[in-house]
């Protein structure tokens, strides 16, 4: 049994009970896309639900690859329609070995019409894709929004005691934490994290260029990291280019012309002329994954659960699948009258969620440790592996439905 609010810092504090307003099924935790979803799909429920997180103008220029059933999910909640004129279709991606060894990788390309698709995914800015998300919550009667920060979480036994920043107390039968890498959630619920950190870093940043993307995204393999430009609509493409830890801040501190040339040599002018748009973000790059992804009465979704590095655009696609599994299980517990934060329900998402992550969390870093190894024999295998899928029309074709979402996930649409 938990007793008391858990604060920022750590400490454990006796609530007045009374002042707890009577329960929601769920409180949301978090306001990142990830967060969002996850409570308009639970609203769409029909769970009386509550989101707590700061109104913030989402001024950051990243972009996000959606790739897989993430597009549909989005459609399922009313999202899609409010942002799709501002993403780019993805319908081809090239693998480009350009790391200069000895033992290097053939081209290996994807096309989505291999597979009966007309597009793998599309890639939108996360300021558009935010503010559809926040006009459909701000349309559904069963969502509460709080302007505000958890600032203590306590699980008991029945509910979970939440209070907030401002003062405010609420108690819901489920909590779920989207809050992020430093997730009091998490914490509140006991959970561990394993945590590695890589001595890399990735600087993102938009360009325009010269010539057509096509609606081809192009990764190049560096004997440091991944560079991929990713088309965004009209002549523009988002970078997200992975280097060492020291070069990734030698390119960050570069003049908008030097990043711009050096960009454009990196890219082999397969875009023309590059220019960088204003704004570039430079973060370091680990590999998290939580122990378990639900335990006393609190789920995690998002980055609260899972990190990865930006490699094969997993992250936020796991994430919106960390919301349709929540969404869909706590709909099945509430149908048939139970408990959304039951330890039977939670364990039901937690097993839904543990292969998924697992299974993305090892093929990515496997695909990074490959392409920065120094061992010959290890070069000559991924190699080998990446001449097989592009030579062998099954494998490709089973490589890129993998790719999308797991195969042995059923299609699920929160409606």
């Amino acid at each position: 049994m938990r007793h008391g609010l858990e604060n920022a810092a750590g400490n454990v504090n006796c609530p007045d009970m009374n002042d707890v307003s009577a329960p929601f099924d769920v409180v949301v935790i978090g306001g990142g896309p990830a967060g969002v979803a996850t409570a308009i799909a639970l609203a769409q429920t029909g769970a009386k639900t509550a989101l707590i997180a700061r109104r913030a103008p989402y001024a950051d220029n990243r972009t996000t690859a959606l790739l897989g059933d993430s597009v549909g999910f989005l459609q399922g909640l009313n999202v899609w329609s409010r942002c799709k004129d501002k993403a780019a279709p993805l319908r081809t991606m090239r693998l480009v070995d350009d790391t200069g060894r000895l033992i290097r990788a053939p081209e290996v390309r994807f096309s989505s019409d291999e597979i009966g698709l007309e597009e793998f995914g599309h890639n939108i800015e996360n300021r558009a894709l935010m503010s559809a998300l926040e006009d459909r919550a701000a349309e559904l009667p069963r969502l509460t929004r709080l302007d505000d920060e958890a600032d203590a979480i306590g699980p008991e036994d029945t509910i979970v005691a939440i209070r907030t920043a401002g003062g405010q107390s609420l108690s819901a039968r489920l909590v779920v934490g989207a809050d992020g890498r430093q997730s009091r959630s998490r914490s509140a619920a006991g959970i561990e994290v394993r945590r590695r950190e890589l001595d890399q870093a990735a600087l993102t940043f938009n360009v325009n260029h010269s010539r057509p993307h096509r609606n081809i995204s192009t990764e190049f393999h560096t004997p440091q990291g991944p560079c991929v430009f990713v088309p965004l609509p009209g002549s523009r493409c988002s970078v997200v280019w992975v280097a060492a830890r020291k070069e990734a801040e030698r390119l960050m501190a570069l003049t908008d012309d030097e990043l711009s040339e050096a960009t454009e040599v990196r890219s082999h002018s397969i875009l023309g002329r590059v220019h960088i748009e204003p704004g570039r973000h430079l973060f370091p790059l680990a590999i998290e994954q939580s122990h378990r992804f639900a335990q006393h009465r609190i789920a995690l979704v998002g980055e609260a659960a899972h990190v990865l590095p930006p490699i094969g655009a997993q992250g936020l696609n796991m994430g919106l699948r960390d919301a349709a599994d929540i969404a869909d299980i706590v709909r099945d517990a509430m149908a048939a009258g139970g408990d959304p934060g039951a330890a039977p329900v939670l364990d039901r998402y937690h097993s839904a969620r543990r292969a998924d992550v697992a299974s993305r969390t090892l093929a990515i870093d496997l695909a990074n440790r490959s392409l920065l190894s120094d061992f010959l024999p290890v070069q000559s295998l991924r190699a080998a592996g990446l001449h097989l899928i592009g030579s062998i029309g099954p494998l490709r074709r089973i490589a890129m439905r993998e790719g999308l979402a797991p195969s042995w996930r059923p299609t699920r649409r929160v409606s």
